[in-house]
């Protein structure tokens, strides 16, 4: 899931400073399992920001996505009179309702952090950077791009000490001791005697955007 957490009071009032009609769009997904961003959160912040700024009304609008086109075909009547959005979704939702309503200013009233598990109540763990080339079936689980700090791919830097990270000793686990640990268990520490090639990274960050297209379950005659 995508982890993601309200901006300051202060920095989402300043933003909306100057429209008199504010559609605040809460998103039924990632952002409400992580309690940033769903109808909950959404009609706290309302209430806040009413006190803070009297002369402005705030309607919100509960969206079970802002990241599919047809949940927000569903509710496109419900952002009309609104001068701006104020989306409480992920950077995606906030980008992809902004080309869906092209004719409406939307800005995000959260600030997307990664994509993470939940370990337990309000506690999350980043796993995935979403490098688009997983390797996890070598390394039996666990990511050397997201576990290690240094995204190291062939074992631990001259820093790991007593299994744990020298960016954080106390908080942190070696990235490559977890990978150890997890290959030792199922007996495939010949794994990591095969060098890592140089890594291709053209398939994470770099080009522009990626997409992804699924044609085999695209119906025939159906738009993308």
């Amino acid at each position: 899931m995508i982890v993601a957490e309200q901006k300051t009071l202060d920095e989402i009032a300043e933003s909306i400073e100057g429209f008199k009609k504010v559609i605040l769009a809460s998103c039924g997904t990632c952002v409400t399992v992580c309690m940033a961003g769903g109808e909950k959160e959404a009609l706290k912040l309302q209430g806040l920001l009413k006190a803070k700024q009297t002369e402005v009304e705030i309607e919100v609008v509960n969206l079970k996505r802002q990241c599919d086109h047809e949940f927000i075909d569903d509710l496109i009547d419900e952002f009309q009179d609104g001068e701006v959005i104020l989306s409480l979704a992920c950077g995606v939702g906030v980008q992809f309702m902004s080309e869906k309503l092209e004719d409406k200013l939307v800005l995000p009233g959260l600030n997307t952090k990664f994509y993470g598990a939940a370990r337990e109540l309000a506690y999350w763990t980043e796993y995935c950077q979403g490098c688009g080339n997983c390797l996890l079936e070598r390394t039996c689980g666990v990511c050397p791009v997201t576990r290690c700090s240094k995204s190291n791919f062939n074992g631990p830097c001259g820093g790991s000490q007593n299994g744990k990270c020298e960016v954080d000793p106390d908080n942190i686990d070696c990235g490559w001791q977890l990978i150890y640990d997890r290959v030792k268990r199922f007996d495939k520490l010949d794994r990591l005697a095969s060098i890592y090639e140089l890594r291709d990274w053209r398939t994470s960050r770099d080009g522009g955007p990626r997409t992804t297209r699924r044609t085999d379950v695209i119906v025939e005659g159906q738009d993308g």
